[in-house]
């Protein structure tokens, strides 16, 4: 199981935000893609990550279309 402590540190790699325990993966709370856990390490790879439901590619996420991703500031 992720400690708390590591859960309240990690956050969404592209849009920075909070991530919440659902079972055995991280949701981002923001734009919902799904990061797995496996023994007791999160694979924080967008690359990685399931997409949620009707969203096919990582530039469809709310994310990339507000232009909340890395650093680069929302306009």
């Amino acid at each position: 199981m992720i400690s708390k402590e590591l859960l309240d540190i990690l956050v969404c790699p592209l849009g920075k935000a909070e991530l919440r325990l659902e079972g055995d993966t991280l949701v981002c709370t923001r734009c919902g893609p799904r990061f797995r856990i496996e023994d007791d390490i999160p694979i924080m790879l967008m690359e990685e990550a399931e997409l949620p439901e009707g969203i096919n590619s990582i530039e469809e996420l709310p994310c990339m279309k507000e232009g909340r991703h890395g650093d680069t500031p929302a306009t």
